[in-house]
């Protein structure tokens, strides 16, 4: 089974992405298992759409998109990405819709229910959220599923909002909430190993 895994980059004031940070230590933890890629995509519009239509190319069975949220106590699994673009770190695009006259919204497709329960049996905070904004995080949650649906390529795509690592709250000298680096390295070699574990749904679930 082929899985892609992105994260994304430092952007604003945090010289870190949790995001990049727990994947890298996944690696470092467990190694690259057999079928799996992962990425890490610019803070950009423009540049992250390139970069993610061509890696899509590769044809993968699911797709796992991670993304950072400060002031997040939980890992949050995202059930829904909108077609609606925000205020974009270092593009300089204003609302609107990702893609004009594409659906309103399409639903994860990853096992979300399980994922979570499976993250709580290991003391691991998760939890299921509606939908990941409308910034990059959003933007590459429903970019992925329109890519697919468009071209008729059946995979699991979903969503997963990490929160701050300890060291990032530390070094800001800020009473956030945070997990361990460690702790989320585990939380996505589980991920990854739920989505495994299921069956391929041919269809993307699109929410008109």
């Amino acid at each position: 089974m082929k899985i892609l895994v992105t994260a994304f980059e430092p952007y604003d004031q945090w010289s870190e992405n949790s995001s990049w940070e727990a994947l890298s230590e996944m690696l470092k933890l467990y190694g690259l298992p057999e079928g799996l890629t992962t990425r890490r995509y610019p803070v950009d519009l423009k540049r992250l759409e390139a970069r993610l239509y061509k890696d899509l190319e590769a044809g993968f069975d699911a797709v796992l998109h991670l993304g950072q949220s400060p002031g997040a106590s939980s890992i949050h699994l995202e059930t829904i990405a909108v077609n609606i673009a925000g205020v974009t770190y270092n593009s300089g695009r204003l609302w609107g819709p990702l893609i004009p006259g594409a659906p309103t919204a399409y639903q994860s497709s990853l096992p979300l229910n399980q994922i979570r329960d499976e993250l709580l049996s290991e003391k691991i905070p998760a939890s299921i959220t509606y939908h990941a904004g409308t910034y990059l995080c959003n933007a590459i949650f429903y970019l992925s599923q329109h890519w697919h649906a468009q071209q008729g390529r059946a995979c699991r795509v979903g969503f997963a909002h990490f929160p701050l690592i300890t060291d990032q709250v530390v070094e800001k000298g800020r009473e956030m909430p945070s997990l361990t680096k460690l702790e989320l390295a585990k939380a996505i070699a589980m991920m990854v190993g739920t989505i495994r574990n299921q069956s391929l749904d041919p269809k993307n679930s699109l929410i008109a």
